[in-house]
């Protein structure tokens, strides 16, 4: 592909990019010669980011979305369906990870907010493109989760639970495209190096560098993968992991550091 890309150029959709994930993803993409359609909360960073790689409203564009507000969303994607056409990939890597205690009635808003972002703006996120997908005959659907989706760990209940469901509803979604020439990606990343994970106050064993991801992430869309851990060392241990009887599990665990509540450490999102 050619190093700037034309119109003719395949499209990325690909939000929460001013950081972390998704704008490692949006360089890797870059570098094959996608053109881009960024969303994040934050435009105004994401933009002056987007000027200092030298890149044009041609190259890229920039839209302002929080995904758990859903008009919100669901307009950016009918911008960009407006400004730049149909995407070939759409990746819905927002999202938030807070640590809660069910005793706490204020931590009950958090899991709400939780699943608002993580689950229902990737829904949003989605579906605006969904039926000229379908139409085309071609696109991916990319939904990152996690490995904290295959099993649940002391006081992330709401980050884990929210994963867990990013994992079923992608395969719900796999089914129902079954046969459009849609392909729905389910990624599970473990632990990268991202501002929603610095503040964890425990070991990460296998901790990959965003590119890293990328570069893994970008070979599992362009694969159509259906399901991909990354690294896969992270997988075989979360599968051993599901494989342990839950007395076994919950000794495992006791006294893990837990991941922080709204309000201690940064925010992470």
């Amino acid at each position: 592909m050619s190093s700037v890309p034309g119109t003719s150029a395949p499209l990325a959709f690909i939000t929460g990019a001013s950081s972390g994930i998704g704008q490692a993803l949006a360089l890797r993409c870059a570098r094959a010669g996608y053109r881009l359609a960024l969303v994040a909360r934050r435009s105004e960073e994401l933009q002056a980011w987007v000027d200092a790689q030298g890149w044009d409203a041609q190259r890229c564009r920039v839209y302002r979305a929080d995904v758990a507000d859903i008009d919100g969303i669901v307009q950016a994607g009918l911008s960009c369906l407006e400004q730049q056409g149909v995407p070939e990939v759409v990746v819905a890597n927002a999202g938030i990870s807070i640590g809660m205690d069910t005793t706490e009635r204020e931590d009950l808003a958090v899991m709400a907010r939780t699943f608002a972002t993580n689950n229902t703006g990737m829904a949003a996120t989605f579906h605006p493109f969904v039926a000229d997908m379908r139409a085309r005959g071609s696109g991916r659907l990319v939904g990152i989760a996690s490995v904290a989706a295959i099993r649940g760990l002391p006081g992330h209940g709401a980050y884990c639970a929210s994963k867990a469901a990013v994992v079923a509803y992608c395969e719900s979604l796999r089914g129902e495209l079954r046969g459009s020439g849609v392909r729905v990606v389910t990624l599970l990343p473990g632990y990268v190096d991202t501002p929603l994970t610095r503040e964890n106050r425990y070991a990460m064993p296998f901790l990959l560098s965003p590119e890293v991801f990328a570069d893994r992430a970008f070979a599992a869309i362009e694969a159509g993968s259906s399901y991909r851990v990354i690294p896969w060392q992270m997988g075989m241990v979360a599968k051993l992991l599901r494989l342990l009887p839950n007395a076994w599990f919950d000794r495992l665990l006791a006294g893990r550091a837990r991941k922080h509540r709204q309000g201690q450490g940064k925010p992470a999102s």
